[in-house]
């Protein structure tokens, strides 16, 4: 039997007037890959923003290794065992590669040389090594998003929450992220992942998981998701699904 590491109970959240997560259930299991798709605009993005406490739902609950850590505040969601990285990407420009790495080491370690030997082995299991000298604000799109999937990974976390790490980069880019993220997986940490890049999705995760206006709409293999009359009209419209 499959061990839960993450559940969702009717979580919902509202600002004033709009329901942006509705009643949200669903549950993650250890070493899991799933994705979580649906529209812009469909609460994706504010499903991890709960998760991680960075906003506190209006009602239900985030159960993350059998314990309750509704209403933790974001460090102490981290110190649990949760990393994330962030859509729109902000290193710390004027650190090295190096440091920007160490600064999520130190969420377990106070000892700096602890904290480099957990940065610098990071540094090399996503192809940063040749730029650990480097100012953060001096790399590349692509390595941008290295450093910011490094970062997470500093905090060794058991649930990896990645926000569209693809978005802006080219084919061979994503080809190589996705050999990343499923080298990641196999190491035993599980990922929830954010993606519109569809193909990607379906290459890495073994389930997935339709958000439309903050709803769940559908949820299963990539192959029943995508075969789904729900799902092909909330990305496609009425005209596609009747065409």
């Amino acid at each position: 039997m499959q061990e839960t590491l993450l559940e969702l109970k009717d979580l919902t959240i509202s600002f004033g007037g709009l329901t942006a997560v509705n009643k949200l259930n669903t549950k993650l299991y250890n070493g899991e890959a799933v994705g979580l798709i649906g529209p812009n605009g469909a609460g994706k993005t504010t499903a991890f923003n709960l998760i991680v406490g960075v906003y506190k739902p209006t009602e239900g609950q985030v159960f993350f290794n059998g314990e309750d850590i509704t209403g933790l505040e974001p460090y102490e969601v981290c110190r649990k065992g949760i990393g994330r990285t962030f859509q729109v990407v902000k290193p710390f420009g004027k650190m090295t590669v190096l440091q920007n790495i160490m600064v999520g080491a130190f969420v377990n370690t106070p000892k700096q040389k602890e904290a480099k030997r957990i940065a610098t082995e990071i540094m090399e299991k996503v192809g940063l090594q040749n730029k650990k000298d480097d100012l953060a604000q001096n790399l590349t799109i692509p390595e941008r998003k290295r450093l910011e999937v490094a970062k997470a990974l500093a905090t060794k976390p058991k649930l990896l929450l990645l926000d569209e790490v693809l978005a802006g980069l080219n084919p061979t880019e994503i080809e190589d992220a996705i050999v990343l993220i499923k080298s990641i997986n196999q190491e035993g940490i599980t990922v929830l992942m954010i993606e519109h890049v569809l193909q990607a999705t379906m290459a890495i995760c073994s389930r997935i998981i339709v958000l439309d206006y903050g709803k769940k709409i559908a949820e299963g293999t990539p192959e029943e998701v995508t075969s789904n009359s729900e799902v092909i009209k909330a990305y496609l419209g009425d005209d596609y699904e009747n065409a």
